[in-house]
């Protein structure tokens, strides 16, 4: 690689939260390219998932400081291109979407949206009148778009992108780092999820397809990894698994990081992922079951099933659909060898399509594509 490096200014959210858009903007700003330099202004806007979307005053502050951080950068650095991930379509980031947009846009001769969350080009009519134009100017006409799958919404041409690409996202193989283990002839299987806890992830959706797992006879237990969105969705789900008499074979796990988290994906034997969410891009989880060669349940929604090949490392159903969940996981449950499989499947899916420097070297593709 020859000549000055291409330098990106970065702006954008890093955990904590750690969302699946947070987390692959830390592992892209953590990349080694040969031929891009990236600078980082973080948005802190939330720092727990229970206040990701939500108007709170002192976000007006963080709003402010961060247009005059990103205005610095620009000079200092003197980046060229804006990388950005827009919102997904709720009103309350779209609004600081179009402020911080409007007021930072003009000083980049390049600017990229990242798409991990998708939905937001069709917002436009939900805003009154008087903003549609400032929607326009802050979200109109980038340089490159990039989503993480061809099944979700192509916003960037909707917003007349020039150009728009798909880049699958990527994580680090954490296999052979954790124990790995299966359910012993006898012993319960572990049906994992992993996400925030709320409505439209499936939680709902996947306890009333155990109920229905645990009615048949099937042998297993249920596990959910993540953070409550708020406390009366976390009073109803236990509320559901009392009333159920599920209270010894399902375990809300809280939230679970690094060794500790891949240790849960690793000891499972099922993943589940029924997800429904109005922003949901990717499934970034279901890789992290993949590494460890796990046979997957999920949706089809957005872009799971350029994840989730139907037959072949899972199953995919309807959204909002707990027959269908429960059918999938009964099948699996009374077939190893079909777990294995499709396990097996899975990890060379991932090896194949997710890893963490695949998306790195895609990444620098995309940018290297803006030099003159």
């Amino acid at each position: 690689m020859t000549g000055r490096p291409l330098h990106v200014l970065v702006v954008g959210q890093t955990p904590p939260p750690f969302g699946g858009q947070a987390v692959m903007i830390q592992a892209m700003l953590e990349g080694r390219y040969a031929g891009v330099v990236l600078h980082h202004v973080r948005m802190a806007f939330s720092e727990d998932m229970e206040s990701v979307g939500r108007f709170q005053a002192r976000k007006l502050w963080v709003l402010f400081t961060t247009v005059l951080a990103v205005w610095r950068a620009r000079i200092v650095h003197r980046t060229p291109v804006l990388y950005y991930p827009p919102s997904g379509p709720n009103k309350v980031p779209v609004l600081r979407d179009l402020v911080l947009l409007c007021a930072v846009r003009w000083m980049f001769r390049r600017t990229v949206f990242h798409f991990h969350a998708s939905g937001v080009s069709g917002f436009a009519p939900q805003l009154p009148g008087a903003l549609r134009p400032l929607f326009r100017w802050a979200y109109g006409r980038p340089d490159l778009a990039i989503r993480t799958a061809e099944q979700n919404p192509d916003d960037g041409a909707v917003l007349g992108a020039r150009r728009s690409i798909v880049v699958p996202n990527g994580v680090p193989d954490g296999r052979g780092s954790v124990a790995e283990r299966t359910a012993a002839p006898g012993e319960p299987l572990v049906v994992l999820f992993t996400g925030v806890l709320i409505p439209s992830k499936g939680v709902l959706v996947l306890l009333e397809a155990f109920r229905r797992l645990h009615g048949q006879g099937v042998n297993a237990r249920l596990e959910l990894m993540g953070k409550w969105g708020d406390a009366t969705f976390r009073e109803d789900c236990e509320r559901f698994v009392g009333q159920h008499g599920l209270a010894d074979r399902v375990r809300f796990l809280g939230v679970k990081r690094d060794a500790e988290k891949l240790a849960h994906f690793a000891g499972c034997d099922i993943f589940c992922f029924p997800s429904h969410f109005e922003a949901e891009s990717f499934g970034l989880v279901l890789t992290e079951a993949m590494q460890f060669a796990k046979p997957v349940v999920s949706t089809r929604w957005r872009g799971i099933p350029s994840v989730v090949e139907e037959g072949v490392n899972g199953f995919l159903v309807p959204v909002e659909d707990p027959g269908a969940v429960a059918d999938r996981l009964a099948r699996l449950a009374a077939d190893p060898d079909l777990r294995r499989s499709m396990g097996e499947a899975g990890r060379r899916i991932f090896e194949q399509r997710f890893t963490l420097e695949r998306f790195h070297r895609r990444m620098e593709e995309a940018f290297l594509s803006l030099r003159p």
